[in-house]
């Protein structure tokens, strides 16, 4: 389902350059492609679509990027806590907090292991 939506935003009516149009959600579609393909042992993949992930983010509308951010370093965080890589899932957990995830990154297993909530938080 992920690669079908990851089909049907990418278009370049939907998210490019100079258009910002669905790129959160092509943003969330890559994020959750990326999570499928971690977890079912292709990191090499997975690592490709969360890099576009973040490709969609950077286009992503201001109004809609921190929550968008937080869901798609979530998933991806939660994908490597899952196949045993806690090194790589609190690199992808800080990572996203840097990037200005909202409270959605905070529910991942990394960020419980890094004892961070939203409001313990620094900016």
């Amino acid at each position: 389902m992920a690669q079908k939506e990851v089909a049907q935003f990418s278009t370049s009516e939907q998210c490019s350059p100079t258009t910002n149009y669905n790129c959160g959600t092509l943003a969330l579609a890559y994020g959750s492609l990326a999570e499928y393909q971690i977890l079912h042992g292709d990191r090499t993949a997975g690592e490709s679509s969360f890099s576009r992930a973040k490709e969609a983010l950077g286009r992503t509308a201001p109004a809609n990027r921190a929550s968008a951010t937080g869901m798609v370093y979530r998933d991806v965080s939660e994908a490597f806590w899952k196949v045993g890589d806690r090194a790589r899932a609190v690199a992808v957990f800080k990572e996203g907090r840097a990037a200005g995830g909202d409270s959605w990154l905070f529910m991942s297993s990394a960020a419980a292991a890094v004892g961070r909530s939203p409001a313990a938080a620094s900016p």
